[in-house]
């Protein structure tokens, strides 16, 4: 794949200083649990999970235990969060189907940095409503509408982004719901119709949304785009966004770019084993953070204007999963490789799954997506 990146190599090793992120994301969580966007900030569900993720990189589990416990406390009766809180108060009452179904993403990295199946139990309840709740919005095409509103009126939209991030979801409760010996075959059927959408009818999501970057590489992060098919997408839209020395922009028509947007380029890129590229771009990152440790949420260029200058905490999370998938931190470091969800990579790191194939449960396995 023949990318414009300016360089071939990194010109700087990536200095990432752990401990320093992780405690700005810590210090950002409250007594509860909840992990708001910054200081004083609201919370989604969505961003409240990726963070618990970061604190799971740098090793901080009991901060993701009550990360994971404020979600299950929170929780709606039809499996659904509302989409913003703040200080504990729901402030936006939209149902949001990629906010309810990302627990099992959590939940998963949760279990391969820690083998623990005692926590996938006590998890199994908030994170099987989550997904039904997203299941529940399919369109008979596949793919997934984006939300009710706080009247339960479904919004018959679908966004490529979020529908993408719902396929993780789904996979990963998949491999969950195999490791605690659940049947879940409604899942499996909805995984195929919303894989068949991502790949084939572009047609069916929001187009509106196409000058966003998470449209370009959600497909190819989240494992539903794979193949030449996913340096293809990788490629072709690669000038529309990437800036050389600088990041990745957030929409392709503003000379803005995100500190997020680029940590999670790098961990599509690590995740089709594309990883000079994703070194290199992670580089760039080196000289955009604060003296705390934390990650400026965005810039500008050729200006430099550090805006906003919010902290958040999903950046510095953003910043600590690519990290993990470059330089393999922890056990869950693949979670995003698309070599990991092939069958036998997958059950190389998922000690109880292979504990399940020599009791022959084979035909309950709901793994080698990558096919």
């Amino acid at each position: 794949m023949e990318l414009d990146i300016s360089r071939n190599v990194a010109e700087s090793p990536v200095d990432v200083d752990i401990e320093a992120v992780a405690e700005f994301i810590a210090g950002l969580q409250k007594n509860d649990g909840e992990i708001p966007w910054s200081e004083g900030g609201k919370t989604d569900p969505w961003d409240h999970v990726e963070s618990a993720m970061g604190l799971g990189v740098a090793g901080y589990l009991k901060e993701v235990e009550r990360a994971y416990e404020w979600m299950s406390r929170t929780q709606l009766k039809d499996g659904s969060w509302w989409a913003y809180y703040r200080d504990g108060v729901p402030e936006d009452k939209t149902k949001d189907t990629n906010f309810s179904s990302y627990i099992a993403v959590g939940v998963f990295h949760y279990y391969l940095l820690t083998d623990d199946v005692a926590f996938l139990k006590h998890m199994w309840p908030t994170l099987k409503a989550g997904v039904d709740f997203a299941v529940s919005l399919q369109a008979p095409t596949g793919e997934i509408y984006w939300a009710k509103n706080r009247d339960d009126i479904v919004d018959p939209m679908a966004l490529l982004t979020g529908s993408s991030s719902v396929y993780l979801s789904i996979k990963c409760a998949l491999v969950i719901a195999f490791l605690l010996g659940k049947r879940q075959p409604a899942w499996k059927k909805a995984l195929k119709k919303l894989e068949h959408a991502l790949r084939n009818r572009p047609d069916l999501f929001n187009t509106t949304k196409s000058r966003y970057s998470l449209d370009w590489y959600y497909p190819v992060l989240c494992g539903a785009v794979t193949g030449i098919d996913a340096r293809r997408r990788i490629e072709k839209y690669w000038d529309n966004f990437v800036v050389p020395g600088w990041g990745v922009r957030c929409v392709s028509d503003r000379p803005w770019v995100t500190m997020a947007e680029t940590s999670e380029l790098v961990l599509t890129l690590a995740a089709i084993e594309e990883y000079q590229q994703a070194e290199t771009i992670f580089s760039w990152l080196n000289d955009k953070k604060y003296e705390d440790g934390s990650y400026w949420m965005g810039v500008t260029f050729p200006d430099s204007v550090i805006w906003p200058e919010e902290k958040t905490s999903w950046t510095a999370a953003a910043v600590l999963l690519a990290h993990d998938a470059l330089h393999e931190i922890t056990p869950a470091c693949s979670l995003f490789s698309h070599s990991f969800w092939s069958t036998p990579e997958i059950l190389s790191r998922t000690r109880d799954l292979s504990d399940a194939i020599r009791k022959e449960k084979t035909d309950e396995i709901p793994i080698n997506f990558n096919s």
